[in-house]
């Protein structure tokens, strides 16, 4: 499949929607991503579409000759095959470790026009502007936080008792919000999610009954070419409600000890994650401590690059990077036996990655985070949250920090 062979313009304002719910109607698996128009350091997510009915085998995921593209999740509890670890906390669906499919479709948007990989006829159009969008959705779910404030702050405080044990220096430990659901519709939720909260890395993934509703911020690793692009956030602080408080907030940020702090701790392990794969003396930090301004909130990212080392394939890159050290902390691996035994939940796809392989081997994945993960089957639904720990960490002002991130989904599903 070629990347882009024909172009159109795009017919109306409302057209992605209605081509997300053409999809809906005749096709197993599809994929919406969108970078929102942000200025993103080394771009945010391109404009794309995907839609096909062939789900890939493991062996055709990691098949580095297959020269197609791929489009899915890797679950976060893939670090088991990775690592001596393991996942027994409770799930609240049912999730497939690794979830790909083969698209038949692939168009990417931009500006006024569509680029498609293959030819689009006129029904093509026709049935695109006669789908319906629904005037009263089902985007409504009641949610119960799994964890009580009182409980959070024995969870950092147990966090931070391995830190004095030199256990862990930063561990992210997340918490989660559940619901369920007669009648609920991604599609519609992801559109008013992304209305609340345009991310750079919003996107809507369907897996038959499963969707992934996400306005993630952050990316996980891109590819282009022989070049690696890995980008942590750690850092966060509210938006302020004036041009002038907005300024002081950006400046509190980036001169807090404890965040860049965090930040660097996480910088410094994905340095050493792409040093496994890349090119002796390739690896770069070619930004520490960025303040970037989201719709919400200002993150502190920091970018590292580096030069792939030749030979090394997609699983290869998998294996020494996932899962983001920003979810987990560091060192990853003993803080993940530490996440294991303080969460109260398996976070599944939350804090996986998700993403899209380019026919000649390029890919660019985030971090599912500030994402609604749907079972339409089970009709239930969760999301996490979650905020870096260091010994210095405020439990009470954590706590503030996982609510400002589920604001926007709670707003969603609540109808406010």
């Amino acid at each position: 499949m070629s990347e882009a062979n024909y172009s159109y313009p795009i017919p109306t304002a409302d057209w992605k929607a209605k081509l997300c719910f053409w999809a809906d109607k005749r096709y197993p698996y599809f994929a919406l991503t969108d970078g929102n128009n942000h200025h993103y350091p080394e771009e945010a997510f391109e404009s794309r579409f995907f839609a096909g009915k062939k789900a890939l085998t493991e062996k055709e995921i990691w098949d580095q000759d297959s020269q197609i593209q791929k489009v899915g999740i890797i679950g976060y509890d893939f670090k088991n095959r990775l690592e001596h670890l393991k996942s027994e906390n409770p799930a609240f669906l049912d999730l497939p470790e690794l979830c790909f499919f083969q698209p038949e479709i692939s168009l990417k948007f931009t500006g006024n026009t569509v680029y498609s990989s293959v030819e689009l006829n006129e029904s093509f159009w026709e049935e695109i502007e006669n789908s319906s969008i629904p005037k009263s959705p089902s985007t409504h779910c009641a949610i119960t936080a799994q964890l009580t404030r009182e409980n959070y702050i024995a969870s950092v405080q147990a966090i931070q008792e391995q830190i004095v044990e030199g256990n862990t220096y930063e561990a992210n430990i997340c918490q989660a919000y559940a619901g369920s659901f007669e009648k609920w519709d991604p599609i519609s939720a992801y559109f008013l999610l992304t209305e609340k909260s345009p991310m750079p890395f919003s996107a809507l993934f369907k897996a038959e009954s499963k969707w992934l509703v996400s306005a993630s911020p952050e990316r996980f690793i891109k590819k282009t070419g022989t070049r690696l692009i890995v980008q942590p956030i750690k850092g966060t602080i509210r938006r302020g409600a004036t041009p002038e408080e907005d300024e002081h907030h950006k400046r509190l940020l980036l001169a807090s000890e404890k965040e860049r702090a965090e930040n660097l701790m996480i910088t410094d392990l994905m340095r050493n994650d792409l040093a496994r794969v890349s090119q002796t003396g390739s690896v770069r930090v070619q930004e520490l401590f960025g303040i970037y301004a989201l719709p919400r909130v200002f993150q502190m990212i920091s970018t590292v690059t580096s030069t792939l080392r030749a030979g090394v394939d997609f699983s290869q890159i998998i294996q020494a990077t996932f899962p983001m050290g920003s979810m987990t902390g560091a060192p990853k691996i003993s803080t993940m036996e530490i996440i294991e035994q303080e969460e109260k939940f398996k976070r599944g796809w939350f804090s996986g990655a998700f993403g899209y392989i380019k026919e000649n081997g390029d890919f660019d994945f985030s971090v599912i985070i500030r994402s609604i993960i749907a079972d339409l089957e089970a009709k239930q639904l969760y999301f996490g949250v979650g905020s870096a720990i260091t010994f210095d960490a405020d439990a009470a002002q954590e706590y503030a920090e996982c609510e400002l991130k589920a604001q926007a989904i709670l707003e969603v599903l609540s109808g406010k």
